[in-house]
């Protein structure tokens, strides 16, 4: 659906938007069509791995490790002061941290800081939106990001 629409998280029944709302990070719910808006927001959005696929696991480790230099590259360019990775299975195999756990990492790209954050697909059932929305919040005040929702 991605490749179709030219949109990030664009497959009907995908949390990210409701997620990100539902956080505070955005002052209501978007849609796809709209991810430029997060820009307004102090907020970026690209991919690990260009390819679009169904299902994360249809990428290869390599297509990981390869999307996770570019994201380096990019990064080291750019200097954020925070990387969010969605999908800790996409940051373990991009950056080679196998025992990373969802929340904040020890590993910075410069001064760029990284929080591995749950994968919004349906198919990561055992995180609920309520649950994702927790997580993407506890960035969201790390980051010291006011709470949109309120404004």
């Amino acid at each position: 659906m991605t490749a179709a629409t030219g949109h990030h998280f664009a497959r009907p029944g995908n949390r990210f938007w409701p997620v990100l709302h539902l956080s505070g990070l955005t002052p209501r719910q978007l849609a796809p069509a709209e991810q430029e808006e997060l820009l307004s927001y102090g907020l970026g959005i690209t991919n690990v791995v260009a390819r679009a696929t169904a299902r994360a696991d249809e990428l290869s480790a390599e297509e990981y490790r390869e999307g996770g230099r570019i994201l380096t590259e990019k990064v080291e360019r750019l200097a954020p002061r925070w990387l969010a990775v969605v999908g800790v299975t996409a940051y373990r195999t991009a950056f080679g941290e196998k025992k990373a756990v969802v929340g904040p990492q020890d590993r910075t790209i410069g001064t760029t800081r990284i929080w591995a954050l749950p994968n919004p697909s349906g198919l990561n059932a055992h995180w609920t939106a309520a649950s994702m929305a927790e997580e993407f919040a506890r960035l969201r005040e790390a980051a010291g990001l006011p709470d949109l929702r309120a404004v």
